[in-house]
């Protein structure tokens, strides 16, 4: 096996010598590098565009790598300490989907918590895996979802000794952690995988002073998005696996959904990001934390927000907090985190992550400085003084525990009608209701829906949050069994 350096870029490499080669095209894509089609040129600029290439045998294949993207796949689990690595081009949807059709099959069951992302849940009405859900602790003043207990986990494993694997956010959303090792031991020692979607954790595998990272922990398999905290392109992404996997068939299982035309935009940026954080990314990210923890301490001072961190950790339902996660309750002011989400970026021209019912979350990465720090607390500041009321009638982003009475794959494919939403109450629902971001379900195929959960939604939907899901774009019906 050659030799190779966290200093090369392979893929980025080959596009450098393929350029200089000046080969006329006489493939796709059709744009011909940007010459039939100027307005995108002129939008995306003629380097990017020319970089714009299809597979030829100088720039290998992702479905099946021999060459370079095998070599940028080899320096990617060397860099995050995995037995192998997949560049990933759909997204850590993709990533999570491949995970969970690797896993499980029809009918075989994955314990899970609820507050799982939406791919977990699409992924299980492709295969006919049936969930186990392990209800999350929940903290009241807040409004959020927490991680999963181990005495839950254990007690679901024992309860379920035919499932196939445990799936763990590694973070949640808000950066809250579980206790991911005791959680692979439990599975491991019941003859299960454990999975983990690491899709807000890429930094876990090169800050100092981080949570656990999944490969770290010993999990089998890890969904990361190196586009959200690794600064590669969005839509790109990286699976990694543990020496128990096959690396044959994961490529199979991801082969079944992925594109055969991969972006060579989207793996030149996987290539050269991870080359950035195996270098940089130690110093890069002790930034980042300097960065939330000034943030957090300014914003705390405003009064009545609350930039939660590692104070929570109870060594259980938060084992670790994820200190890069700007998250700040906004109940005390009086507003939804959606309405001060609205306010920030339709008044002060800011755009954070995303606001719920109590929470909002400024997401801090490797690109942030102080100064836009500074202009974020300003903006709350001013936002406080000119909107605070009394927050009698807020509802909180709370835990709304599911029914279960169908797989899901089951229920999105069973013969359905389409009801007024108020007439859907006692009824199965057969596809998915989600504010997103973050996009964990509200609503999922299978589950019964009850009068708490169509008060949610309405109050969610009167609030400003983007719902998404339904066939009803305007979710005043749903699909039921």
């Amino acid at each position: 096996m050659k030799e190779l350096s966290q200093k090369r870029a392979p893929i980025y490499e080959a596009l450098q010598e393929m350029q200089r080669m000046r080969l006329v095209p006489f493939d796709v894509p059709g744009h011909k590098r940007g010459r039939g089609n100027p307005e995108l040129c002129a939008l995306l600029g003629e380097r990017c565009v020319g970089l714009d290439v299809n597979s030829m045998k100088c720039l290998d294949n992702l479905c099946h790598p021999v060459s370079v993207i095998r070599d940028a796949e080899r320096l990617t689990a060397e860099a995050f300490g995995a037995a192998w690595a997949f560049l990933m081009v759909g997204g850590t949807t993709s990533a999570v989907q491949s995970m969970i059709l690797t896993v499980a099959k029809r009918g075989e069951k994955i314990i899970l918590p609820r507050n799982v992302h939406r791919s977990v849940m699409t992924a299980m009405v492709l295969n006919g895996a049936v969930p186990v859900y392990v209800d999350p602790e929940c903290d009241d003043d807040l409004g959020i979802s927490l991680g999963m207990r181990t005495d839950a986990v254990r007690r679901a494993v024992a309860e379920n000794p035919d499932a196939k694997a445990v799936l763990v956010n590694n973070p949640t959303y808000y950066g809250v952690c579980s206790d991911l090792a005791e959680i692979v031991r439990i599975a491991h020692q019941a003859g299960m995988l454990c999975i983990a979607d690491e899709a807000h954790g890429t930094h876990f595998y090169f800050g100092d002073g981080m949570p656990l990272s999944a490969m770290k922990a010993g999990a089998d398999m890890a969904a990361v998005s190196m586009h959200k905290s690794g600064g590669s392109l969005t839509q790109s992404s990286v699976l990694l696996i543990g020496r128990a996997m096959q690396e044959g068939y994961v490529r199979q299982i991801i082969n079944l959904t992925q594109t055969t035309s991969a972006s060579y935009l989207l793996l030149s940026s996987l290539d050269i990001s991870r080359r950035n954080l195996a270098l940089r990314g130690r110093e890069a990210f002790a930034g980042v934390v300097d960065l939330a923890r000034y943030a957090r301490s300014e914003i705390n001072e405003v009064g009545d927000y609350y930039a939660f961190g590692k104070e929570l950790v109870n060594g259980d339902s938060i084992f670790d907090f994820d200190e890069t996660k700007l998250s700040v309750n906004t109940l005390d002011v009086g507003l939804a985190g959606i309405e001060v989400y609205d306010l920030l970026r339709d008044e002060y021209d800011i755009q954070i992550e995303f606001g719920d019912l109590g929470n909002i979350l400024a997401y801090l990465s490797i690109g942030d400085r102080e100064r836009d720090i500074e202009r974020l607390v300003s903006a709350l500041s001013e936002i406080r003084r000119l909107y605070k009321k009394s927050k009698a009638g807020l509802m909180k982003q709370e835990y709304i525990e599911p029914i279960v009475a169908m797989s899901p794959q089951d229920a999105f494919y069973a013969e359905k009608t389409s009801l007024p939403l108020r007439q859907t109450e006692g009824r199965i629902c057969s596809e998915f209701v989600m504010c997103y971001p973050p996009g964990i379900p509200i609503l999922a195929p299978g589950e019964r829906i009850t009068r708490r959960i169509l008060d949610y939604i309405e109050y969610a939907k009167a609030k400003g949050c983007q719902m998404t899901g339904p066939e009803d774009a305007a979710i005043e019906r749903l699909n039921v069994i």
